[in-house]
């Protein structure tokens, strides 16, 4: 049986990218931006200041209801509720005054949100209609099966742009399904992508995004491929859907530049109303910023990020004409229970199996593509719940208080000495793990591929479930260097991948993402709230002149009019989207997680200091760790007291199970802070994307990279060899399935013959 661990081999030291051993400018005086982001399972906010250090953070969890198999609903009302706790939560917790927060940016899952056109108030999508509270058909939704086939025999035009047919979680096949099942059809309805309908509930404009409508609504913006209007009436009007195409397309939004404003990531919405800003607990002053997918908030909050190293630093900066075009060549990779790939390029590239190209999403002119692994987090932890080691597994970790990947991690490590291997990879050269469990999103778009593990014995212990998890580790880091070389073969130049979610802090993960791609891995500041600290950036874009103004006048001008009614109407607002007063049971600190990290980052203000990034040093050839990235050397900011703590982590993360805030907000307390003050005011750049660049540029703060090995080490040759296996296991098993089929075909028809 192996050993029981007593502490976790990746400790503080091993993990640190601490934005406490930077230094920071000083913020701007009294400025600040709040981010929402809604996840399939709940809402957060955080709030930012002018150096994006989070100050709040807060979390609610969301329903979601399956009445029928396929059919997922979820609440608008529950969501905005939702929202409005969480704001209020970090404006409590940071101790911001509202009357200072200038931006406010959204994100969200693309989900449908269905409304009544006269009265504004949701519509319900069933499967029963008389709920009207349940509005939205979520992502995952599969009840428009049928429709999908049809829109993909239509062969338009518009379906190229979506990686060549559209996907079942896209909203026009739910729209098509609601035309023929809702009592009535659709003739009161309105159509939101769920980021849009945020923004309008915000502010009241009917403004829709081009992220939302052009990724997962088939618009084509107008000079792309002919297009003049951005939908297309054929095209609607052949799928049965000329309700949409009444008055200039209404229901969608209209058309771009005639009755409808269609923005990118950043765009001005304008201000929040006077009740949005009552139930936020914000004013009316209050910038709203054009919402985007969550995937691409975690883009923004990611690929920004600064690295001290020679070779990352160059390639980094290869384009750096201070344009957003500094972006192309950075891969986000944002990653949960499925894995999200987003890169942009100045001109479209088509890739077999990823979505897109998508023009002006992000920035006008430049297209953005977007792959992905449909089970990533969710194959991990399936590999260890059918495991029949599973039971002890979960045993051992609990009493060696690690995470149960943090103790398959030891194990492997162990094992390593154990069988005297030469590494990790030696140890597991015989498994070969294809993981597509759930289909394959890309680059073979084949929902019908299912996985095939290789190497199994019939040994059921802990040791062998280990060596299992490793495949599906290396499983996810071979696909992923399939998307990229298919992407390359398209023309992206893919030169870093820019990672945030959970599966950062698995360092066996990280590395092996490294190796089989060849490329740098850049862990961010935040590591589970990049995807809000996203959406807090399109705050501060949209804001960005305002913000000026207010600078330039020393912030003497009285801007926010609604300030003595939202304070007037306090007591309300404690009240209003949570619930009236909460139990013990339901109060914050057991539905929500929230941070107060005010003081984060300040300690290392001294004058005279200079702003360093630590980063990672390369890898040697014969000492590469697949658990551990170790940190160059940087100054402490705690005492030496402090830094032995254990229960610290100085990466970043927000996770709503961690516990690694504890005792933060007492230590930054006792910091040593300097004066606000503003920053100097630089040239106006009015290039595509110029605003949310610069933004993103001086906010996202400093990240960790871990560099592949030599192309020589041992380890990426084994890797390289075997990837050529994970090639034939992806492209035999389709060639076996339709050897296969085309014997029953011929079986079928025998059979309809006697």
């Amino acid at each position: 049986m192996p050993p029981t661990f007593s502490k976790s081999h990746t400790s503080l030291g091993s993990r640190k990218s601490s934005v406490f051993n930077f230094i920071q400018q000083p913020p701007q005086p009294d400025v600040y931006y709040v981010g929402v982001d809604v996840g399939t399972g709940s809402a957060r906010a955080c709030i930012i200041d002018t150096n994006g250090i989070i100050l709040g953070l807060s979390e609610r969890p969301i329903t979601r209801h399956e009445l029928k198999p396929n059919f997922i609903t979820q609440n608008s009302t529950e969501i905005w509720n939702a929202i409005c706790f969480c704001v209020k939560n970090c404006l409590r917790d940071s101790g911001v005054d509202p009357s200072d927060v200038f931006g406010i940016g959204f994100d969200a899952t693309c989900s449908l949100v269905v409304i009544d056109e006269k009265t504004d108030t949701p519509i319900g999508v069933g499967p029963d209609f008389t709920d009207h509270k349940e509005n939205i058909i979520l992502w995952m939704d599969h009840r428009a099966e049928e429709e999908t086939v049809s829109i993909n025999s239509s062969n338009d035009k518009c379906l190229k742009y979506v990686g060549g047919q559209m996907s079942i979680e896209m909203e026009l096949p739910k729209m098509k399904w609601l035309k023929h099942n809702l009592p009535g059809g659709i003739e009161k309805c309105k159509f939101y992508d769920l980021a849009d309908y945020l923004t309008h509930k915000a502010t009241g404009s009917e403004a829709r995004s081009y992220c939302s409508t052009v990724c997962k609504q088939g618009l084509v913006p107008p000079g792309v491929d002919g297009s003049t209007d951005g939908w297309s009436k054929e095209f609607l009007l052949s799928l049965d859907l000329g309700e949409l195409v009444e008055d200039d397309f209404r229901r969608l939004g209209g058309i771009p530049h005639k009755n409808g404003t269609f923005l990118s990531a950043g765009d001005v919405v304008g201000k929040l109303t006077i009740e949005a800003s009552q139930e936020l607990g914000l004013t009316t002053e209050c910038i709203v910023g054009s919402g985007v997918i969550d995937a691409y908030a975690g883009w923004i909050g990611t690929v920004a990020a600064k690295v001290d190293h020679p070779q990352v630093s160059h390639l980094l900066e290869k384009s750096g004409d201070g344009t957003i075009a500094t972006s192309c060549g950075r891969l986000a990779a944002v990653a949960g229970t499925s894995t999200c790939h987003i890169a942009m390029t100045k001109n479209p590239c088509f890739v077999q199996g990823v979505w897109g190209p998508y023009k002006d999403v992000m920035a006008k002119d430049y297209w953005c593509a977007e792959g992905g692994q449909s089970c990533t987090g969710a194959l991990l932890a399936h590999v260890l719940s059918i495991h029949p080691a599973s039971n002890e597994l979960n045993h051992l970790a609990e009493t060696s208080n690690l995470s149960k990947f943090d103790y398959l991690n030891l194990i492997l490590e162990n094992l390593v000495v154990e069988n005297n291997t030469r590494s990790v990879v030696s140890l597991a050269k015989h498994m070969f793990f294809y993981g597509d469990f759930h289909g394959n999103r890309s680059p073979i778009a084949d929902p019908r591929m299912r996985a095939s593990i290789i190497g199994q014995s019939m040994d059921s212990s802990v040791n062998a479930l280990a060596i299992q998890y490793f495949g599906a580790c290396e499983f996810i880091a071979q696909q992923t260097r399939q998307i990229v070389e298919e992407m390359e073969k398209a023309g992206h130049e893919i030169d870093c991948i820019f990672m945030s979610g959970g599966q950062c802090r698995n360092g066996l993960l990280m590395r092996l993402l490294a190796d089989c791609t060849g490329l740098p891995i850049i862990i961010p500041r935040y590591i589970d709230a990049a995807v809000v600290f996203g959406s807090a950036l399109l705050g501060a874009v949209a804001a960005e002149d305002a913000v000026n103004e207010h600078l330039n006048s020393k912030g003497k001008i009285t801007r926010r009019s609604s300030i003595l009614e939202s304070q007037r109407s306090q007591t309300s607002l404690n009240k209003v989207s949570s619930g009236g007063a909460h139990s013990p049971y339901t109060a914050p600190t057991a539905t929500a997680s929230s941070a107060n990290m005010v003081a984060l980052a300040y300690a290392s203000s001294q004058s005279g200091s200079h702003h360093q990034f630590p980063s990672m040093t390369p890898m040697a050839e014969e000492n590469v760790d697949y658990f551990n990235q170790p940190t160059q050397s940087a100054p402490k900011t705690f005492s030496d007291e402090d830094e032995d703590d254990s229960e610290d982590e100085q990466t970043l993360s927000f996770g709503s199970k961690q516990k690694v805030q504890q005792g933060l907000s007492q230590k930054l307390n006792a910091l040593n802070l300097k004066p606000l003050s503003k920053i100097d005011s630089k040239t106006k750049d009015n290039s595509p994307g110029s605003k949310l660049w610069k933004v993103m540029d001086k906010l996202t703060g400093p990240g960790k990279v871990i560099m592949p090995s030599d192309e020589n080490h041992p380890d990426r040759k084994l890797l390289n060899a075997k990837y050529k296996v994970f090639l034939d296991q992806c492209f035999k098993q389709q060639e076996y399935r339709k050897m296969v089929d085309l014997v029953e075909e011929e079986n079928s028809k025998g059979l309809k013959i006697h």
